[in-house]
């Protein structure tokens, strides 16, 4: 028998309609989730999908796509039964025709498959077409729920926008059509148990609060290094960077929990709020600052895992006089009672050493040592690190004293790693949005004043870099970045922790 907890977890009947079915976020992501869901018996018994795209295909042609992505998945027989009463729209996202079509194959799908006049419409397509899509939805009324007692909620992928000014103009789009609760920003990054497991470490244990600021805190260090290049997202990259494609989403979602006070109640509105005022306590970069506490540099030809690779300019996509970072490295302040004078130090890239995403609390060191310099020498700060991704987890870097007869002292790791501490299979994180989503959770989904208090922190930089005020530094691949990045930190007598 299910406790009230499992109960709540449980989706009404929906329709979920992706445009851009026929996309790699569908192929790679979306598809393959839904699968595992279907699986673990998450959906609800009236459940169907509709894909609507450019690409030319039937209803079959579509759910042969939908099983060839799911992959191992696929042969599951509640799968591929689910699947069965998938759904497909041909049409471009600004011809009314298309939501006609769509319209109609929604009404058959109550219908045939039960989904109750409840609609999720999933935005898996490049930006541009976001606001004549949710647009088009207004205009047929697709963004009111067909039964009074139903819903009609909107998933929006990120980037939000390319600057304050954009987000500002989409979030307006976006209102015109549909309410903020129905409104579901997606991050990836904020359905990751590691990421989640941030708000149970932080409340749900006596200990660590007391030492989680200022007077115990030296610095905070987070990185987001990845081993990969951009591949085939050369073309996007130019447009993005790694400032608007991982730092100004990702990482400030994570330094907000991570900045945050206690919440109210662990609900959306509580735990959001929090999350609001500690991007409100960052501190927007002066334009001085925007030029002295960032590095921005792209990567070179270089080595990575025993293989050489190519440079940013060769990549394919990429204008062979890019100006675009694939690497950033900045330093933050925050004013508020909790975290005034912590530096906060962020590193995102491509074509590092490894796929490392982290935070790294370093803790102050203690006021006096009465061992003999010999005796500490193998003595680092006490660090807290927290893992997000791979071999997700929590360490704990203290002294101890080494075994053998002379008194000396080193420090020694005590790890969590999520894997072993609870070995049964857990969700991935599109498997756990597209639940919540579902469900009408948002608590893993991000406000409209949060996107904008973020687009804020990064926006002096952004108009630094327009000014050409900063420098693009080089690095080859297969390092953790340019020597400035380094001496960013170093200047302060600091340095990056080797992941």
């Amino acid at each position: 028998m299910r406790d009230s907890a499992d109960a709540a977890r449980v989706a009404s009947p929906a329709a979920l309609v992706i445009f851009g079915a026929s996309g790699d976020l569908t192929t790679r992501k979306l598809m393959p989730a839904l699968a595992r869901l279907a699986l673990r018996g998450g959906l609800p018994a009236g459940f169907g999908v509709v894909g609507v795209a450019r690409t030319e295909l039937d209803d079959d042609g579509f759910r042969q796509h939908v099983l060839a992505a799911a992959g191992g998945e696929a042969a599951a027989s509640v799968w591929t039964e689910l699947v069965s009463g998938f759904r497909y729209v041909a049409g471009d996202y600004d011809d009314p025709e298309t939501f006609k079509r769509l319209e109609h194959v929604l009404e058959e799908m109550d219908t045939a498959r039960g989904t109750a006049g409840n609609r999720l419409y999933y935005l898996a397509t490049p930006p541009s077409t976001f606001p004549p899509i949710v647009a088009a939805l207004g205009q047929c009324g697709l963004n009111r729920p067909a039964r009074p007692d139903g819903f009609a909620r909107i998933v929006v992928e990120k980037p939000f926008g390319r600057d304050l000014r954009t987000a500002m103009a989409l979030d307006a789009a976006m209102h015109e059509v549909f309410d903020e609760s129905q409104i579901y920003r997606i991050d990836h990054y904020l359905g990751k148990e590691t990421v989640q497991n941030l708000l149970a470490f932080r409340f749900a244990n006596t200990i660590f609060e007391p030492v989680w600021n200022r007077r115990y805190v030296d610095h905070i260090q987070i990185t987001a290094a990845e081993s990969e290049g951009v591949g085939r997202r050369g073309s996007f990259y130019e447009e993005a960077g790694a400032l608007r494609d991982i730092v100004q989403n990702h990482v400030m979602q994570v330094l907000s929990i991570v900045l945050m006070e206690p919440p109210v109640s662990m609900d959306a509105d509580g735990i959001r709020d929090e999350k609001v005022k500690a991007l409100k306590a960052v501190e927007i970069p002066t334009p001085e600052e925007a030029v002295t506490d960032v590095v921005r540099a792209r990567y070179v030809e270089g080595w990575v895992g025993g293989e050489e690779v190519r440079g940013y300019r060769q990549e394919e996509g990429v204008d062979p006089r890019s100006q675009i970072e694939t690497f950033v490295a900045l330093r933050l302040r925050v004013d508020d009672w909790r975290w005034a004078g912590v530096p906060i130090y962020i590193r995102a890239g491509k074509r590092l050493p490894k796929r490392v995403t982290e935070v790294a609390i370093e803790f102050k060191p203690v006021p006096h040592l009465p061992f003999r310099s010999w005796q500490a020498q193998g003595l680092e700060p006490n660090t807290l690190l927290l893992r997000i991704q791979p071999d997700e987890g929590i360490t704990l870097r203290f002294g101890a004293k080494v075994p053998g007869p002379r008194f000396a002292v080193r420090s020694v790791s005590m790890e969590m790693l999520y894997g072993s501490a609870f070995p049964e299979q857990t969700a991935d994180a599109y498997e756990r949005l597209l639940l919540d989503a579902l469900i009408g959770d948002q608590t893993l989904f991000i406000r409209s004043d949060e996107v904008m208090q973020a687009w804020r922190i990064v926006a002096p930089l952004l108009e630094a870099w327009e000014n050409e005020a900063v420098v693009l530094a080089r690095y080859p691949a297969g390092t953790w970045g340019p020597r400035e990045a380094d001496r960013l930190i170093e200047q302060d007598g600091r340095r990056w922790r080797n992941p």
